[in-house]
């Protein structure tokens, strides 16, 4: 299986890349600069630059890029852009997604981000997720975007497992809802490899 991972040098696009070799896949690095890449398989490219010729022949494109600060605004044009040049082809798009667009409740009525006490600092970032999203949805693409648990640790230990849920808000047995980085990019290898959920949003937690 050829995949292609954007982002692919940064804290969760490595530990992905490195799940996916690990696990026998052909990895191919999409980044800013070659000197970057954490595969010897590369292109040079900023996701805007990215053209169908380019990844046509991935049955994988993974988007793991980060915007934070006013550049959270560049989410929505950039799923856009994926989203044309992977019109009409069978490239899969796999999402990493945020935690504040899943839901309170099963009626679907309230995102974490519109609860009172959400941190104000991270909201635009889960609004522009929440609405990245949405565009997928309304797309015609084969994708899958997957939300870590609220408490997403970069940090975190790798326990090797993780608890697969859907769009509502979980937790463990504690009432926490944790994940690291690491057990993340094993639960996307697996989405990867078995593509169960199709055309779907899913969310992991420990």
């Amino acid at each position: 299986m050829k995949i292609a991972v954007i982002g692919a040098n940064g804290k969760e696009g490595s530990l992905i890349v490195k799940e996916a070799q690990e696990r026998g896949l052909d990895v191919t690095s999409i980044v800013r600069d070659s000197k970057k890449s954490p595969t010897d398989k590369y292109l040079v490219r900023d996701v805007y630059s990215l053209k169908t010729a380019d990844v046509k022949d991935f049955d994988v494109l993974v988007d793991a890029l980060g915007f934070f600060g006013p550049n959270v605004k560049e989410y929505v044009p950039a799923t856009k852009h994926l989203i044309e040049i992977l019109n009409g082809s069978k490239t899969r798009l796999l999402v990493v997604g945020g935690a504040g667009s899943l839901y309170l409740d099963s009626d679907h009525t309230k995102q974490l981000y519109e609860q009172d006490d959400f941190p104000e600092a991270v909201k635009p970032l889960s609004e522009e997720m929440g609405k990245s999203l949405d565009e997928l949805r309304q797309s015609s693409i084969n994708w899958t975007f997957i939300s870590p648990a609220a408490t997403f640790d970069a940090k975190g230990e790798c326990r090797g497992k993780y608890v697969l849920a859907g769009e509502e808000l979980t937790f463990d047995k504690n009432g926490k809802c944790e994940i690291s980085y690491a057990d993340f990019a094993i639960a996307m290898v697996d989405e990867i490899i078995n593509a169960k959920h199709q055309k779907e949003r899913i969310s992991v937690r420990w």
